[in-house]
């Protein structure tokens, strides 16, 4: 059976950069008028003619919102296992060139980290780590993944693409989801920002979320790092693409969308292209349109005062208090840090923020007694 590789080798970059910036005002009222939006709808909706149309958009995103998701929210944090990394990456903290402290977490650290996160009132992680095969890789997940599962009733992982099997393998030891970012789905801007390592192979990433699906994982994230590519609303059109290719081919799955701007870090880029906090609040609610049961994720990237503007209008997952160095919860060392977060707020801040906006928040993803397997 085809990866997404087959539709991506279809789709033409440029021509899909100038169908987006053809679009005009009438196109963008034809998408927010539809019933179901289809490609082109998406096209005008994340055009610079939808700039105009942002009230009107947020509305309808927020409305569909609602509908799909009720009130509430469901709160996450990410914990960095490891900061070992054998890629060299232009964006990334960790990347095997930069002279940054090292370390990888034993059991008991982890133990600490999850003694810590529980007393901040998390019930759902995410595991984050460096790409490194041999260090951190599947006899270092098969060794801590079952006495993280069994503390959290929920568990996905940001770590390195893998086989096939190897998902498979994890999913009995309390995997839940996997994200995979593609960071950029145009392969020359990907070439130049992934010096060396085996992140350098665009197309192994590319199709990783089809094993991801061939291997029955409950759920799959899809990123597009905004900045790495000289257009963001055309990355964001191919997210579209592969997100579609996947719900039809993968339907058993649930999706995740995110959309994470770059963020200053030990020898980091500038952007190549830059996403403004309203046009990110477009991409968001044009997305919603397009995908109205999909979750929509926001970091801790962004800064408290846009979190709490746009997280009412389509967002329903968010992390909280993250700290993207291993060690971070139980002993804050920020030389160990990816990059710097911009929302610091602890857990309990962030939920009196969502209460306040009529929201409810969310810890825990699913009961016990429900009859999943852990």
């Amino acid at each position: 059976m085809a990866d997404f590789l087959t539709r991506w080798q279809q789709l033409d970059w440029d021509d899909i950069t100038l169908r987006i910036h053809s679009q005009t005002s009438r196109d963008v009222e034809r998408a927010l008028n539809a019933t179901q939006i289809d490609r082109s709808g998406l096209m005008a909706l994340l055009s610079p003619a939808a700039a105009a149309y942002l009230e009107p958009l947020a509305r309808r995103a927020q409305q569909l919102t609602r509908q799909r998701f009720g009130h509430t929210v469901g709160i996450y944090a990410p914990l960095y296992l490891s900061n070992l990394c054998a890629n060299d990456c232009t964006y990334c903290g960790f990347s095997m060139s930069n002279r940054i402290k090292r370390k990888t977490l034993d059991a008991q650290e982890i133990a600490r980290e999850c003694d810590a996160l529980r007393a901040l009132g998390f019930d759902q992680l995410l595991l984050v780590t460096g790409e490194h095969q041999s260090k951190v890789g599947m006899d270092y997940f098969r060794r801590h993944l079952p006495a993280i599962r069994a503390r959290f009733s929920s568990v996905m992982m940001e770590v390195q693409p893998l086989t096939q099997s190897d998902y498979a393998a994890l999913k009995p030891l309390g995997l839940d989801g996997v994200l995979v970012y593609q960071e950029t789905y145009h392969q020359g801007h990907y070439a130049r920002h992934h010096l060396k390592g085996n992140k350098q192979d665009f197309f192994y990433r590319l199709e990783t979320p089809d094993r991801l699906g061939r291997a029955g994982i409950d759920k799959i994230g899809l990123g597009a790092l905004i900045g790495l590519a000289d257009n963001w609303r055309t990355d964001c059109y191919m997210l579209a693409e592969h997100l579609l290719w996947l719900q039809r081919r993968w339907w058993q799955s649930h999706y995740s969308l995110a959309f994470p701007r770059l963020r200053p870090c030990a020898g980091g880029i500038p952007a190549a292209s830059l996403m403004s906090e309203s046009q990110l609040v477009q991409t968001l609610c044009a997305f919603r349109l397009f995908a109205p049961a999909v979750d929509l994720t926001l970091s801790t990237r962004e800064s408290p005062a846009f979190r709490d503007s746009v997280v009412p209008l389509a967002i329903t997952q968010m992390s909280a208090f993250s700290k993207t160095q291993p060690g971070g919860y139980a002993e804050n060392r920020p030389e160990l840090e990816q990059f710097t977060p911009h929302d610091g707020r602890t857990p309990q801040q962030v939920a009196a923020a969502l209460r306040g906006a009529g929201l409810q928040p969310v810890w825990k993803d699913w009961e016990f007694f429900l009859g999943r397997e852990t």
